[in-house]
């Protein structure tokens, strides 16, 4: 079975999307349709704009959004038989399997960059990399620390990501450091995503997915909520607002993807991240980028 995976923040890069611009009439058309539904020229700062530009929340979220679905409308053969997305990576995956439609997802996706970024405002709050421990570890020195700070991140094996209050988070990763991690790195992340300090974002983006039609997929989507497959629109909903305050269980749905029959792996969006941490998961996994 063809598995189709879709890339979240942090794999944008400028340039990204101008060669399917460049190439195809679809993509025009689409990447055009995108500037009008945001009310700016995003193209312009995915084609041509600087790191710095590229890594405003605005932007950021919308522009791997349309990267990933635009470069999957293009592929010939597209016929995915379970999709999966990695955090906002989830929303291209939806629109992969038919659930949301271009439109609609766009517009989901820049009200929860934006909702997310009010949330980083209200208190500081950040993530931290944590390398070479086991997930169970991570979890148990978490919840010996006060103040808020959880697992958001299951990667792959032995490496997670950790969220929550700046300081919390950073006494986390002494805490961490002496429990035997490799590594734990704080990153240069805007907030603390997939933490209950996403609370405000949630509210927010749950009436505007309630508010859109969701409909019966082609074939399911393992959510990063449950790390199962999931077909019934109502409950993908669901899941997906659960999802910003929830930690991505990338590890569990990809081993959940392969227990369920997935042959092959297919990243469709920015970058490689992807398949390097399905090739973590399992060696043999057989991985492709699109």
């Amino acid at each position: 079975m063809k598995a189709y995976v879709f890339p979240g923040q942090g794999a944008q890069f400028t340039g990204m999307g101008k060669d399917l611009y460049e190439n195809s009439d679809l993509a025009k058309e689409m990447f055009e349709k995108a500037n009008e539904i945001l009310g700016f020229r995003i193209t312009d700062i995915m084609f041509e704009g600087t790191a710095d530009q590229l890594k405003e929340t605005k932007v950021t979220q919308p522009a791997v959004f349309l990267h990933s679905v635009i470069l999957a409308k293009t592929i010939g053969d597209f016929k995915p038989e379970m999709v999966a997305g990695h955090s906002l990576g989830e929303f291209s995956a939806l629109v992969a399997n038919g659930t949301l439609a271009f439109e609609d997802a766009l517009k989901l996706v820049s009200q929860r960059a934006m909702a997310m970024q009010k949330a980083c405002e209200i208190k500081p709050s950040t993530m931290a990399a944590v390398l070479g421990l086991e997930d169970a570890i991570v979890e148990q020195v978490c919840n010996q620390i006060d103040g808020v700070v959880v697992a958001a991140n299951y990667n792959c094996p032995g490496q997670l990501v950790i969220s929550g209050e700046t300081s919390a988070v950073e006494k986390a990763c002494e805490a961490l450091k002496e429990a035997g991690a490799k590594r734990a790195l704080l990153l240069p992340v805007g907030g603390a995503f997939h933490s209950p300090m996403m609370e405000p974002a949630r509210e927010e983006l749950a009436a505007a997915i309630e508010a859109t039609t969701f409909n019966q997929p082609i074939c399911p989507v393992y959510q990063n909520v449950t790390a199962s497959a999931v077909s019934n629109p109502e409950e993908i909903k669901k899941n997906l607002i659960v999802q910003l305050t929830a930690p991505v269980r990338w590890t569990q749905s990809v081993q959940q993807m392969i227990a369920d029959g997935a042959t092959s792996f297919t990243e469709v969006g920015p970058g490689k991240v992807l398949v390097g941490l399905i090739k973590k998961i399992d060696k043999d996994a057989d991985t492709h980028s699109a």
